[in-house]
């Protein structure tokens, strides 16, 4: 059985940084795909970022392009989220997940998640 565990959240200014974690367990991690989601009050669970278990598929949504980073460590077992220039509507609790041997950005499709870890970013 998988285990997900996100660390990094917070509360930061608008133009500030974070970087999440997700230590992943009970599994060979270089054969899941890794995805980050989010999930603002009143509002369904978003795509926000993926990386292919091979590395080389790496996918965001427009909203973060150019400002998150998704990168893993096969060595640690961790996914990273880098968020760079933060705005408000950064604002949501963030979600690990991951699914074996598939590239998705499908919330639906992945089979396992962490408990999430909360993203404040105040104006």
């Amino acid at each position: 059985q998988v285990q997900l565990v996100e660390s990094g959240g917070g509360l930061v200014q608008a133009g500030g940084s974070l970087r999440l974690s997700c230590a992943f367990s009970g599994r060979t991690f270089r054969t899941y795909t890794m995805g980050w989601f989010r999930q603002a009050p009143g509002k369904e669970r978003e795509f926000v970022a993926a990386r292919s278990w091979s590395g080389s598929g790496e996918s965001y949504a427009d909203s973060v392009k150019g400002r998150f980073t998704i990168s893993r460590d096969n060595a640690k077992n961790t996914v990273f989220l880098q968020m760079n220039s933060l705005k408000p509507e950064d604002t949501a609790v963030y979600y690990c997940a991951a699914v074996q041997k598939y590239y998705t950005e499908r919330p639906r499709s992945y089979d396992y998640w962490g408990q999430g870890t909360q993203v404040t970013v105040s104006s």
